[in-house]
C-alpha cells in the first residue's frame, strides 16, 4: 500500500514527503486491518527517511531545547519504531538507526505559587498547566496508536493526566478547535482501549468531531479514534 502510493505518484519525491508527514499513522491499515505489509512498503518508508532525514542529534526536551524539534523527533521515532516492528524479523535496531528515541515527556504538574510555569527550570516545565499540556500531548497524537510505548504513553496514563486530557479535549470542542480536539481525543481513545478509567466517555466526543469537524487530517484522527474505541471494524 505504501510502496504503491510512491510508484503511482507523478512526483515520487513528494510522495516520500507525504509518507514522512503522515508518519506513524501510515501504519494504521496494518495495525487495525488486514492489509499486508510487504518488503516494498518497508523500503518506501526507509527511503522517505533517506530523502528527508531527521536531525543527526536527538533534540533535548523543552525548556532545555526547542519544543518543535523535540516533537518532530518523537513523531519520527514513532514511525521508525513501527517500521522496525513490521519489517522482516521485527528488528528494533532498524528503528533506532533511523530515528533514536528522544528523552523526556510532556510534564503535567502544579506550578509553585507565585512562580510562572516556564520559570521552574524542570524538563517540560513549560507544559505544567493542563491547557498547555493537553495541547502538547495533542501534538504527539501520532504516538496514540497501538504498537508503541514509552515515556509519553506513561505520562498519558499517570494521574491526573487522563483528567487533563479530558479537560483539554472538552475545552477544544467548546472553542470549536476541532483539529486540536481530535488529536487529544486520540489519547483518550487509546487509554480507553487499554482499560484506563476516564472521567468522561470519549465516544460522544468522537462522534461530534466526525459530524462537525472537517479536513483530511481531522478525518484520519477521528477514524483512528473510532478504531481504538471499537466503533468501526475493518
Amino acid at each position: 500500500m505504501i510502496a504503491e502510493h510512491v510508484e503511482r505518484s507523478d512526483d515520487p519525491k513528494a510522495a516520500l514527503g507525504a509518507i514522512r508527514f503522515v508518519g506513524a499513522d501510515g501504519f494504521a491499515p496494518y495495525l487495525f486491518g488486514d492489509a499486508a505489509f510487504h518488503p516494498q512498503d518497508a523500503m518506501a518508508v526507509a527511503q522517505s527517511f533517506a530523502v528527508f532525514p531527521p536531525p543527526v542529534s536527538t533534540p533535548a526536551p523543552p525548556p532545555a531545547g526547542g519544543a518543535e524539534p523535540w516533537l518532530v523527533a518523537w513523531r519520527d521515532w514513532a514511525t521508525a519504531a513501527l517500521l522496525a516492528r513490521f519489517a522482516d524479523g521485527g528488528d528494533a535496531q532498524v528503528g533506532e538507526v533511523l530515528a533514536p528515541k528522544p528523552g523526556g515527556a510532556p510534564v503535567l504538574a502544579e506550578s509553585e505559587p507565585g512562580r510562572a510555569a516556564s520559570d521552574t527550570g524542570a524538563p517540560g516545565a513549560a507544559d505544567t498547566d493542563w491547557q498547555r499540556w493537553s495541547v502538547r500531548m495533542g501534538q504527539l497524537s501520532p504516538l496514540a496508536i497501538p504498537g508503541l510505548d514509552g515515556p509519553v504513553h506513561t505520562a498519558a496514563r499517570t494521574d491526573p493526566a487522563p483528567r487533563a486530557l479530558a479537560q483539554g479535549a472538552t475545552r477544544a470542542v467548546l472553542r470549536r478547535d476541532f483539529p486540536t480536539a481530535a488529536r487529544i481525543v486520540r489519547w483518550l481513545a487509546l487509554l480507553r482501549s487499554e482499560g484506563v478509567h476516564l472521567p468522561l466517555d470519549p465516544v460522544p466526543l468522537v462522534e461530534h468531531l466526525g459530524l462537525y469537524g472537517g479536513g483530511p487530517r481531522l478525518a484520519l484522527d477521528v477514524a483512528i479514534a473510532r478504531r481504538l474505541l471499537g466503533l468501526e471494524t475493518v
